[in-house]
C-alpha cells in the first residue's frame, strides 16, 4: 500500500514532513518518497498511534462509582471500593465493559495499551476474552492477589508456594507482571518477582501516604524497594525524590505518569520535566477507567498546561507528544511508537482541515491542545485501516 501526498510526523524526533509518499509493507512502515499508484491522502497528517502506557480497564464497570474519600478507600488492592465492585460483578459484565473501553480507545487513536490486570489468571483470561476479534494491541501485566502486611514486610516473609504457583499460571498467559506496589510485598517477594523474564512493572511513590508508610515500616523509600523488582518501568512516581529518580534512570527503562488520575485523586501532578532532566524516559498513561477516561488527547493537553501553570515555564508540545508515542515504544523496547521503516504501521490520520485545527500553524501544539476524537479521519493498526470516522471497517 502506498499513501500519497501525506503530511507526516516522521522518526523519533517527530520531524514534520509537509508532503510525502509513504509505503506500507504488510504490518510495517516502508520507505518514504516512493512513486506509483496509491491512496491520495491530501489534507491528512499521519502521526504515530498513541501508546497508553498504563491502564486498569477491568474497572470499566465502575465509572465514577466513588468520588469522595481517600485513595485507599477507592482503589486499595484489598480494601478499596474498586475491589468490592469487581468481586460482586458478573464476569460477562466485566468483559462487556472492558470491550467497550477498547472500542473507545481505538476511536481516540490509541493503538496499544498496557494494562495492569487484577484477579490472577482469571483476570487475565477475562481481558483476553474482551480483546477477542479486536485489532487494538495490548500488553497484559497480571498479578498474584497476595498482599503482605507490615509484620510480614518487617519479617521479610517469602512468597508462599501457592502464590508462586499462581504467578507461574499468570505469566503463562500474560505479557508480564504489574505489581500494585512495594508496600504490599516483602523484599524477598519483590526479588522473587524480579526473576521473571517477561515485562516487569510496578506502581511507586504515587501518594505522600505511601511514601510515609514505606519509610516508617521499612526505613527505605518506596522506590528503593520497588527497584528490587528490577522493573522495566515504574508507574506514577509523583512524590519520588531526586535520589529515587536518579536510581530509576539507571535501573529502569523509564517512568509512566498519569496526571489526570493523580489529580482526580487529589494527589498532585508529577514533575515530568524534572524526571526527564535527571535522565528518565517518560511515558503517559490514563490509569483507572473507574476514575478517568481513556483519552490521550485530554491527557496530553492536561499535562502540558498544568505543568506550565504550576512551574511557570514553557514546555515544547513536541515533548509531550513524544511521551505518548516515541518514548512509550522505547520503554517497551519494541519497534513501535514511531513512523519509520521497519516499525509497526500503527498510526492516526488527522484531518488538518477539521474545524478545531485549521489553520494548523504548529502541528505539535495542534495535536496536544486542540485535536480530539472528532479530528481523526482514520486509525491504522498493523497496516490495516480499522476505523474511518466513527464507523469501523
Amino acid at each position: 500500500m502506498l499513501l500519497k501526498n501525506l503530511s507526516i510526523l516522521y522518526g523519533n524526533d517527530l520531524q514534520y514532513l509537509r508532503q510525502s509518499n509513504l509505503s506500507i509493507n504488510g504490518d510495517k512502515f516502508g520507505k518514504l518518497g516512493l512513486a506509483g499508484k496509491g491512496i491520495d491522502c491530501e489534507g491528512l497528517l499521519l502521526i504515530p498511534g498513541f501508546i497508553n502506557m498504563h491502564t486498569h480497564i477491568g474497572d470499566s464497570i465502575a465509572k465514577d462509582a466513588t468520588l469522595t474519600g481517600s485513595v485507599d478507600s477507592k482503589i486499595h488492592p484489598v480494601l478499596g471500593a474498586k475491589q468490592r465492585i469487581l468481586r460482586q460483578s458478573l464476569p460477562d459484565h466485566l468483559v462487556s465493559f472492558m470491550k467497550n473501553t477498547c472500542h473507545s480507545m481505538i476511536r481516540k487513536g490509541i493503538t496499544t495499551f498496557v494494562d495492569f490486570r487484577e484477579g490472577g489468571p482469571d483476570g487475565v483470561a477475562l481481558l483476553r476474552k474482551a480483546l477477542k476479534d479486536l485489532p487494538i494491541r495490548a500488553f497484559i501485566l497480571g498479578r498474584v492477589e497476595t498482599y503482605q502486611d507490615k509484620t510480614q514486610l518487617q519479617q521479610n516473609q517469602r512468597l508462599s508456594d501457592e502464590s508462586k504457583r499462581t504467578l507461574a499460571n499468570v505469566l503463562r498467559i500474560s505479557d508480564g507482571i504489574g505489581l500494585s506496589g512495594a508496600n504490599e510485598n516483602s523484599d524477598s517477594s519483590l526479588k522473587f518477582f524480579s526473576k521473571s523474564k517477561k515485562i516487569r512493572a510496578i506502581h511507586s511513590s504515587e501518594t505522600k501516604q505511601s511514601m510515609t508508610y514505606s519509610k516508617k515500616i521499612t526505613k527505605k523509600t518506596e522506590t528503593e524497594r520497588a527497584l528490587l523488582v528490577k522493573p522495566h518501568f515504574l508507574v506514577h512516581m509523583t512524590y519520588a525524590g531526586i535520589s529515587d529518580l536518579k536510581n530509576a534512570s539507571k535501573k529502569s527503562r523509564g517512568i509512566v505518569v498519569c496526571p489526570r488520575a493523580n489529580a482526580s485523586l487529589a494527589e498532585g501532578i508529577p514533575n515530568f520535566e524534572l524526571m526527564s532532566k535527571i535522565g528518565c524516559r517518560v511515558g503517559i498513561g490514563t490509569d483507572n477507567v473507574m476514575i478517568n477516561s481513556p483519552d490521550m488527547f485530554r491527557e496530553m493537553d492536561y499535562l502540558w498546561k498544568t505543568h506550565m501553570g504550576l512551574h511557570q515555564k514553557r514546555i515544547d508540545p513536541k515533548e509531550i507528544l513524544k511521551m505518548a508515542t516515541v518514548n512509550a515504544g522505547l520503554i517497551l523496547n519494541r519497534k513501535m511508537g514511531s513512523i519509520k521503516t521497519g516499525f509497526l504501521a500503527d498510526g492516526i490520520f488527522i484531518d488538518k482541515h477539521s474545524l478545531d485545527l485549521e489553520p494548523m500553524h504548529n502541528p505539535y501544539a495542534s495535536i496536544v491542545q486542540r485535536a480530539s476524537e472528532s479530528s481523526i479521519s482514520a486509525v491504522m493498526i498493523g497496516g490495516k485501516i480499522i476505523q474511518i470516522g466513527r464507523a469501523h471497517v
